[in-house]
């Protein structure tokens, strides 16, 4: 179910960053540098070290926005990095359900269920569109709209802890990714990944009128299986519902850059006039995704972790200390074929932040 928020309404939940809808741009001094903490020490106690700089931004009912790890990955940020994090500030563990087919992370009840079998078991967990969407107005080149998960307006303060690694599509997957993809609704979720409607086979339909009955446009038919492109609203729900895998998302459809710049977009009205606060944990870092179930071994050693209250800076910096560390110009340009640097642009020319960073470290 979405619920569709006013421009007055949005402005009321979100306070003054939106007025009227005039997207601010976040400026700076011509010399100005946005701080952004680091340390070395990649545990718990680094994780606190580096929250204890930003910590007076925290006000309210606290959200830790996370990945817990698909079933059979190995990489996905440690459950003891976050427990002492998440016990200071009594919050509450966040997710969003996924787009693709998967045994676990399609629905609430299986997705806590493998979120605690990776060992989240110290704070509640709320898998924040399970119970539906919101579609916030967005001002820009790709969205006039985006859809999140229905309860993120319940917090306060979300402090994104970001795994900072390896993404086939966008080079890399940080705190961008973490905001947008990972806040998107399975909805949301298909309009950033996709430029078409789905892909479906229909030798794979057993009849079962599942995705008919589940799809709000009323664009499927299954005697043949077709989805008319007319009504088809790119919700993504025939293909998490579907039991026989007859339908996937056109992976392929949208160019990296455009995706790249649709993560900034999302971002961007994802945050705006939310109190957010930013960690980069660049550890185990993989080429892949914490979706992939089959992730392959990190290809270099681990970094440290990073915190800001700036996204663009916490991103660059991660970035540029990656590609220090590796020893090249773009790391995962070279691992992965594709650089991630485009969406940092993207985003800071949105205004989401600054590319001047002093880099504090705390030890």
């Amino acid at each position: 179910m979405t619920k569709k928020i006013t421009r007055r309404e949005f402005i009321a939940a979100t306070g003054s960053f939106a007025v009227a809808m005039a997207l601010p741009r976040i400026t700076f001094g011509k010399d100005a540098a946005s701080e952004v903490f680091y340390t070395g020490d990649i545990s718990s106690e680094g994780i606190l070290r580096v929250f204890d700089r930003i910590k007076d931004r925290v006000s309210g009912k606290v959200a830790i926005k996370m990945h817990f790890g698909e079933e059979g990955n190995k990489y996905y940020i440690k459950p003891e990095l976050v427990k002492e994090l998440a016990r200071k500030l009594d919050a509450t563990l966040i997710e969003t359900n996924v787009l693709y087919v998967s045994k676990w992370r399609n629905e609430k009840d299986t997705h806590i269920q493998l979120a605690r079998k990776h060992g989240f078991d110290f704070a509640p967990i709320d898998i924040i569109d399970a119970e539906g969407e919101i579609e916030i107005p967005a001002e820009g080149k790709h969205y006039q709209k985006v859809y999140a998960g229905a309860n993120i307006n319940e917090y306060d303060t979300i402090i994104y802890l970001s795994h900072f690694k390896g993404h086939g599509m966008a080079g890399f997957g940080g705190a961008i990714k973490n905001v947008s993809m990972g806040m998107a609704s399975v909805h949301g979720k298909m309009a950033l990944h996709a430029s078409a409607v789905p892909n479906y086979d229909g030798s794979k339909c057993i009849r079962c009128e599942m995705c008919v009955g589940n799809c709000p446009g009323e664009a499927i038919t299954i005697r043949p299986v077709k989805i008319d492109p007319e009504k088809c609203i790119g919700c993504g729900s025939c293909i998490s519902i579907c039991p026989t895998q007859v339908f996937d998302v056109p992976w392929r459809s949208t160019s990296q850059n455009i995706f790249m710049e649709r993560l900034a977009e999302y971002a961007r009205a994802v945050c705006y006039g939310r109190n957010s606060l930013f960690i980069n944990v660049a550890a185990d870092i993989s080429r892949d995704c914490d979706c992939a179930g089959w992730a392959r071994k990190p290809f270099m050693e681990d970094v440290g972790v990073f915190a800001s209250t700036d996204l663009v800076a916490v991103e660059k910096a991660s970035l540029d200390l990656v590609n220090k560390t590796y020893g090249v110009d773009d790391a995962f340009l070279k691992v992965n074929s594709v650089s991630g640097a485009p969406q940092i642009d993207f985003a800071h020319s949105l205004g989401l932040g600054n590319m001047k960073y002093k880099l504090i470290d705390t030890g």
